[in-house]
């Protein structure tokens, strides 16, 4: 673990955790662009939907920062509500979703409503929003797992403290501590390949569903591992667990509205007659 910081540009101090998180993003945004590509996104459209989601980038770290000085003022009201820079995760997904989904369909039919308009999710631009639902997850896998690497070298999400082989030296604790980023950062790896094989190799449409529910259920079950200060929500679980438990309802339920919708739309399609 590395914490300490590698260089300053302009007064701001950029460590391993930073750098990470820039490569992720970077790597999410080419990902998203060649999927796009590849996927039948006209040039237009892509620059539209990259210059969105990097905003919806920017506005879920807000959110993450939110969420998670929300949990440490219901944790210990007494210490009033602040905004101490520490993030959650899964209040950033949250955040960055909505985001993005605001500033789509705000550009569709307010900003730019010359646009030709199918319907709420297939609007305008080749494809529509509806096919980032399949691209979308992966994107956010990719991203998520080099995070987790900066966690790492940050000495943060930390597991318990141990003496075993597997433990790594953590400098923010003074001992060594199960890797519970490295194993969740291999986790998302794969998963994100899983996906992608899914996606271009086999065309299924269900990547969305499939990260909601088994990134849900992974987020859940290594709650129990790690030994980070997390702050309170619910008793009993952390913070994380409650969302984790709403991903895996939310997963399987849009398996089922994903089905009824994209039946729908691929049968309007089939009634549009060709000229």
């Amino acid at each position: 673990m590395y914490p300490d910081e590698l260089f300053n540009i302009f007064g701001i101090s950029i460590d391993m955790y930073a750098t990470c998180f820039i490569v992720g993003v970077i790597a999410c945004l080419i990902f998203t662009i060649i999927a796009m590509k590849k996927s039948g996104y006209s040039a237009s459209a892509s620059d539209t939907i990259i210059i969105i989601g990097i905003l919806a980038i920017i506005l879920g770290l807000l959110f993450a920062v939110l969420f998670q000085s929300f949990y440490d003022f219901i944790a210990n009201p007494s210490n009033g509500f602040k905004i101490t820079g520490r993030m959650t995760f899964l209040g950033g997904l949250l955040g960055g979703v909505i985001s993005f989904l605001g500033l789509y369909f705000l550009y569709v039919y307010a900003i730019n409503p010359r646009l030709k308009k199918t319907d709420f999710f297939k609007s305008d631009m080749n494809k529509g929003v509806w096919y980032l639902v399949r691209i979308a997850p992966i994107s956010i896998t990719i991203a998520h797992g080099f995070g987790r690497i900066g966690c790492l070298f940050a000495g943060c999400c930390h597991g318990h403290v141990t003496t075993e082989w597997y433990g790594i030296w953590n400098a923010e604790i003074g001992a060594k501590t199960v890797p519970i980023p490295l194993y969740e950062a291999i986790f998302l790896f794969v998963l994100s390949a899983v996906m992608i094989l899914l996606l271009f190799k086999f065309h299924m449409k269900d990547n969305m569903a499939i990260y909601l529910v088994s990134y849900g259920i992974w987020r859940f079950v290594i709650e129990y591992f790690r030994d980070d200060y997390r702050g309170g929500f619910i008793p009993g679980i952390s913070p994380s667990q409650f969302w984790s438990i709403i991903m895996v309802i939310g997963g399987i339920a849009l398996f089922f509205i994903y089905r009824y919708f994209d039946n729908k739309i691929e049968n309007k399609q089939k009634e549009v007659p060709v000229e």
